[in-house]
């Protein structure tokens, strides 16, 4: 039988956010890989797994989650990253790999499983989405996502300032990731495009440290790197307006 490898989108840390499906998922698995940093403290998608499986299940592999600079580090740890899962799917034939949000966006899971497939011939890669952070950041902020025509679009702030300037002079909501370490950037670029008043923003969502708050707040203080904005557009024709 071939090897299965399954990415299971745990959501953005709330634990009552994993779908059924993915629960059931990860109890099916032989293993459950959750990645973490070079430094080994506990990341999100883990601690959301153990809600739901024993811990003697969960395997810990370091990726270099945070490495954007050096790309000679990040290449030789998803390397090792996936010699490493090879290895486990050798001896117990099905994996779950857990990320925080869904598989396919913005997640380890998509450069892992490339590797993989190169690693093991034969291998069946599946995914089982979960819920991201702009939708967990929707439910808990009240705001709407989008209306009727309107286009969503949502840009990882790691590419740069530029990037989400270009996105709010558009039409349609605009969401921002990883926005933390840039905050003052986005903040500018809220006011400098009218977007200010209405944008939401939050990090550790489901968690203790839970902060959701109006992005007019934004004040240059440091912020979670994992901090997501909301930025709606301006809504002025009432109920279906945008339809």
């Amino acid at each position: 039988m071939s090897s299965r490898l399954v990415g299971v989108g745990v959501g953005p840390g709330d634990p009552e956010l994993v779908t059924v499906k993915g629960v059931n998922a990860l109890r099916a698995a032989e293993i459950v890989v959750v990645p973490v940093m070079d430094t080994g403290e506990q990341g999100r998608a883990e601690a959301t797994v153990v809600h739901y499986v024993p811990r003697e299940k969960v395997v810990r592999v370091v990726f270099a989650l945070n490495e954007r600079s050096d790309r000679a580090r990040r290449e030789a740890a998803w390397d090792a990253a996936g010699e490493r899962v090879a290895g486990l799917l050798e001896r117990h034939g099905s994996v779950a790999f857990a990320t925080i949000g869904d598989p396919n966006v913005y997640s380890t899971f998509t450069y892992l499983a490339q590797t993989i497939t190169e690693l093991v011939p034969g291998v069946v890669v599946e995914t089982v989405p979960g819920i991201t952070a702009m939708q967990d950041l929707a439910a808990r902020s009240g705001a709407v996502l989008t209306e009727g025509t309107e286009p969503l679009t949502l840009v990882p702030v790691t590419a740069g300032a530029a990037a989400l300037k270009e996105a709010l002079a558009g039409p349609g909501t605009v969401v921002a990731y990883k926005f933390g370490r840039q905050a003052t950037e986005v903040a500018e670029a809220l006011r400098e495009t009218g977007r200010i008043g209405d944008a939401v923003w939050g990090s550790a969502l489901g968690l203790p440290a839970e902060s959701v708050r109006p992005a007019a707040e934004l004040d240059g203080a440091p912020l979670p790197y994992l901090s997501t904005l909301i930025a709606p557009p301006r809504r002025d024709g009432g109920r279906g307006g945008k339809l």
